[in-house]
Protein backbone atom coordinates (compact mmCIF):
# COMPACT_ATOMS: atom_id res chain seq x y z
CA UNK A 1 0.00 0.00 0.00
CA UNK A 2 1.30 3.46 -0.90
CA UNK A 3 1.82 5.74 2.10
CA UNK A 4 0.96 9.38 1.39
CA UNK A 5 3.28 12.17 2.50
CA UNK A 6 2.42 15.87 2.53
CA UNK A 7 4.20 18.20 0.17
CA UNK A 8 5.62 21.34 1.69
CA UNK A 9 6.89 19.53 4.79
CA UNK A 10 10.19 17.73 5.11
CA UNK A 11 9.62 14.46 3.31
CA UNK A 12 12.43 12.74 5.18
CA UNK A 13 10.96 13.78 8.53
CA UNK A 14 7.54 12.49 7.52
CA UNK A 15 8.92 9.14 6.39
CA UNK A 16 10.96 8.88 9.58
CA UNK A 17 7.86 9.58 11.67
CA UNK A 18 5.82 6.83 10.02
CA UNK A 19 8.63 4.29 10.32
CA UNK A 20 9.36 5.36 13.90
CA UNK A 21 5.74 4.80 14.88
CA UNK A 22 5.75 1.35 13.26
CA UNK A 23 8.92 0.39 15.12
CA UNK A 24 7.76 1.69 18.51
CA UNK A 25 4.38 -0.02 18.10
CA UNK A 26 6.11 -3.29 17.24
CA UNK A 27 4.69 -3.39 13.71
CA UNK A 28 8.26 -3.69 12.39
CA UNK A 29 10.05 -6.39 14.35
CA UNK A 30 13.71 -6.34 15.38
CA UNK A 31 15.84 -7.96 12.71
CA UNK A 32 13.43 -7.20 9.87
CA UNK A 33 15.13 -5.94 6.71
CA UNK A 34 13.88 -2.90 4.84
CA UNK A 35 15.23 -1.41 1.62
CA UNK A 36 15.44 2.07 0.20
CA UNK A 37 13.83 0.87 -3.02
CA UNK A 38 10.75 -0.56 -1.31
CA UNK A 39 10.34 2.47 0.93
CA UNK A 40 10.71 4.89 -1.98
CA UNK A 41 7.97 3.01 -3.81
CA UNK A 42 5.71 2.87 -0.75
CA UNK A 43 5.99 6.58 0.01
CA UNK A 44 6.15 7.69 -3.65
CA UNK A 45 9.30 9.73 -3.09
CA UNK A 46 12.87 9.60 -4.34
CA UNK A 47 15.60 7.86 -2.39
CA UNK A 48 16.90 11.17 -0.98
CA UNK A 49 14.15 11.57 1.64
CA UNK A 50 14.35 7.85 2.40
CA UNK A 51 18.06 8.16 3.17
CA UNK A 52 17.38 11.22 5.32
CA UNK A 53 14.77 9.26 7.27
CA UNK A 54 17.03 6.26 7.76
CA UNK A 55 19.91 8.48 8.87
CA UNK A 56 17.68 10.00 11.56
CA UNK A 57 16.38 6.62 12.70
CA UNK A 58 19.92 5.29 12.80
CA UNK A 59 20.86 8.21 15.09
CA UNK A 60 17.94 7.23 17.31
CA UNK A 61 19.24 3.63 17.35
CA UNK A 62 15.97 2.32 15.91
CA UNK A 63 17.57 0.94 12.75
CA UNK A 64 21.03 -0.25 11.75
CA UNK A 65 22.30 0.63 8.30
CA UNK A 66 24.48 -2.15 6.87
CA UNK A 67 25.41 -1.10 3.35
CA UNK A 68 25.28 -2.74 0.89
CA UNK A 69 23.23 -5.44 2.62
CA UNK A 70 20.39 -3.13 3.61
CA UNK A 71 18.78 -1.62 6.67
CA UNK A 72 17.71 -3.71 9.65
CA UNK A 73 15.20 -2.84 12.35
CA UNK A 74 16.83 -2.58 15.77
CA UNK A 75 13.57 -1.96 17.58
CA UNK A 76 13.15 -1.22 21.25
CA UNK A 77 14.27 -3.53 24.02
CA UNK A 78 13.72 -3.02 27.74
CA UNK A 79 17.32 -1.81 27.97
CA UNK A 80 16.66 0.72 25.20
CA UNK A 81 13.68 2.10 27.11
CA UNK A 82 15.74 2.32 30.30
CA UNK A 83 18.49 4.16 28.42
CA UNK A 84 16.08 6.59 26.80
CA UNK A 85 14.40 7.52 30.05
CA UNK A 86 17.63 7.75 32.03
CA UNK A 87 18.93 10.13 29.36
CA UNK A 88 15.71 12.13 29.44
CA UNK A 89 15.82 12.26 33.22
CA UNK A 90 19.33 13.69 33.19
CA UNK A 91 18.41 16.30 30.57
CA UNK A 92 15.11 17.29 32.09
CA UNK A 93 16.37 17.52 35.65
CA UNK A 94 18.99 20.02 34.48
CA UNK A 95 16.38 21.92 32.50
CA UNK A 96 14.01 21.95 35.47
CA UNK A 97 16.65 23.28 37.87
CA UNK A 98 17.42 26.15 35.51
CA UNK A 99 13.77 26.85 34.66
CA UNK A 100 12.94 27.32 38.35
CA UNK A 101 15.13 30.43 38.36
CA UNK A 102 12.64 32.22 36.10
CA UNK A 103 10.44 34.66 38.04
CA UNK A 104 8.73 36.39 35.11
CA UNK A 105 5.10 35.20 35.12
CA UNK A 106 4.75 35.94 31.42
CA UNK A 107 7.38 33.36 30.56
CA UNK A 108 5.34 30.64 32.27
CA UNK A 109 2.22 31.43 30.26
CA UNK A 110 2.94 28.89 27.51
CA UNK A 111 3.34 26.07 30.03
CA UNK A 112 0.14 27.09 31.81
CA UNK A 113 -1.67 27.10 28.47
CA UNK A 114 -0.38 23.58 27.75
CA UNK A 115 -1.70 22.40 31.12
CA UNK A 116 -5.08 23.95 30.32
CA UNK A 117 -5.19 22.18 26.95
CA UNK A 118 -4.35 18.89 28.65
CA UNK A 119 -7.31 19.38 30.96
CA UNK A 120 -9.58 20.12 28.01
CA UNK A 121 -8.28 17.08 26.12
CA UNK A 122 -8.85 14.91 29.20
CA UNK A 123 -12.43 16.15 29.46
CA UNK A 124 -12.98 15.35 25.77
CA UNK A 125 -11.10 12.03 25.84
CA UNK A 126 -8.98 13.39 22.98
CA UNK A 127 -5.73 11.40 23.18
CA UNK A 128 -4.07 13.08 20.17
CA UNK A 129 -4.67 16.57 21.56
CA UNK A 130 -3.42 15.43 24.96
CA UNK A 131 -0.18 14.11 23.45
CA UNK A 132 0.46 17.41 21.67
CA UNK A 133 -0.13 19.44 24.84
CA UNK A 134 1.94 17.02 26.95
CA UNK A 135 4.93 17.36 24.65
CA UNK A 136 4.58 21.13 24.55
CA UNK A 137 4.54 21.21 28.35
CA UNK A 138 7.83 19.35 28.60
CA UNK A 139 9.38 21.34 25.76
CA UNK A 140 8.58 24.52 27.69
CA UNK A 141 10.76 23.31 30.57
CA UNK A 142 13.69 23.40 28.15
CA UNK A 143 12.66 26.80 26.78
CA UNK A 144 12.57 28.23 30.30
CA UNK A 145 16.01 26.76 31.01
CA UNK A 146 17.64 29.29 28.65
CA UNK A 147 20.17 26.69 27.53
CA UNK A 148 20.11 26.35 23.72
CA UNK A 149 22.36 23.28 23.64
CA UNK A 150 20.24 21.51 26.22
CA UNK A 151 17.12 22.42 24.27
CA UNK A 152 18.79 21.12 21.11
CA UNK A 153 19.54 17.77 22.78
CA UNK A 154 15.88 17.45 23.77
CA UNK A 155 14.77 18.35 20.23
CA UNK A 156 16.87 15.53 18.80
CA UNK A 157 15.04 12.92 20.87
CA UNK A 158 11.62 14.60 20.94
CA UNK A 159 10.30 12.55 17.97
CA UNK A 160 11.26 9.31 19.74
CA UNK A 161 9.51 10.32 22.95
CA UNK A 162 6.49 11.51 20.97
CA UNK A 163 6.13 8.04 19.48
CA UNK A 164 6.55 6.41 22.89
CA UNK A 165 3.87 8.66 24.35
CA UNK A 166 1.49 7.94 21.48
CA UNK A 167 1.75 4.25 22.37
CA UNK A 168 1.44 4.49 26.14
CA UNK A 169 -1.25 7.19 26.29
CA UNK A 170 -3.73 4.90 24.59
CA UNK A 171 -3.65 2.64 27.66
CA UNK A 172 -5.29 5.44 29.66
CA UNK A 173 -9.06 5.59 29.31
CA UNK A 174 -9.14 8.51 31.75
CA UNK A 175 -6.52 11.19 31.09
CA UNK A 176 -7.34 13.33 34.10
CA UNK A 177 -4.75 11.73 36.37
CA UNK A 178 -1.99 12.52 33.90
CA UNK A 179 -3.34 16.04 33.46
CA UNK A 180 -3.29 16.53 37.24
CA UNK A 181 0.30 15.25 37.38
CA UNK A 182 1.41 17.98 34.99
CA UNK A 183 -0.44 20.63 36.97
CA UNK A 184 1.32 19.38 40.11
CA UNK A 185 4.70 19.52 38.39
CA UNK A 186 4.15 23.08 37.19
CA UNK A 187 2.97 24.20 40.62
CA UNK A 188 5.97 22.70 42.41
CA UNK A 189 8.32 24.24 39.86
CA UNK A 190 6.84 27.65 40.61
CA UNK A 191 6.41 27.47 44.38
CA UNK A 192 8.25 24.42 45.69
CA UNK A 193 11.87 23.69 46.50
CA UNK A 194 14.29 22.33 43.89
CA UNK A 195 14.35 19.03 45.79
CA UNK A 196 10.56 18.75 45.74
CA UNK A 197 10.39 19.54 42.04
CA UNK A 198 13.13 17.04 41.22
CA UNK A 199 11.26 14.33 43.14
CA UNK A 200 7.97 15.02 41.34
CA UNK A 201 9.70 14.97 37.95
CA UNK A 202 11.49 11.70 38.77
CA UNK A 203 8.20 10.03 39.71
CA UNK A 204 6.56 11.39 36.56
CA UNK A 205 9.26 10.08 34.21
CA UNK A 206 9.55 6.78 36.07
CA UNK A 207 5.84 6.26 35.51
CA UNK A 208 6.19 6.93 31.80
CA UNK A 209 9.11 4.49 31.57
CA UNK A 210 7.22 1.80 33.46
CA UNK A 211 4.19 2.11 31.16
CA UNK A 212 6.40 1.60 28.10
CA UNK A 213 8.14 -1.37 29.71
CA UNK A 214 4.73 -2.88 30.45
CA UNK A 215 3.77 -2.37 26.81
CA UNK A 216 6.88 -4.25 25.67
CA UNK A 217 6.28 -7.06 28.17
CA UNK A 218 2.76 -7.58 26.83
CA UNK A 219 3.91 -8.06 23.23
CA UNK A 220 4.29 -11.55 21.79
CA UNK A 221 7.85 -12.87 21.95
Amino acid sequence: MTQTVKRGESLGAQVAQVLRQRIVRGELSPGARITEEALAEEFSVSRGPIRDALTQLSFEKLVEVQRPRGVYITGLSQDDVDQLYSLRGALEQLALSRAMRVDDDARWAAMAAAVERMGQAADAGDHAAFVAADLEFHSEIYVLADHPRLQGAWSQYLPTFASLLEVTINHDDDLHESSDDHMKLMDVMRSGTPEEAASVLTAHLDGARDRMLSELADRPA
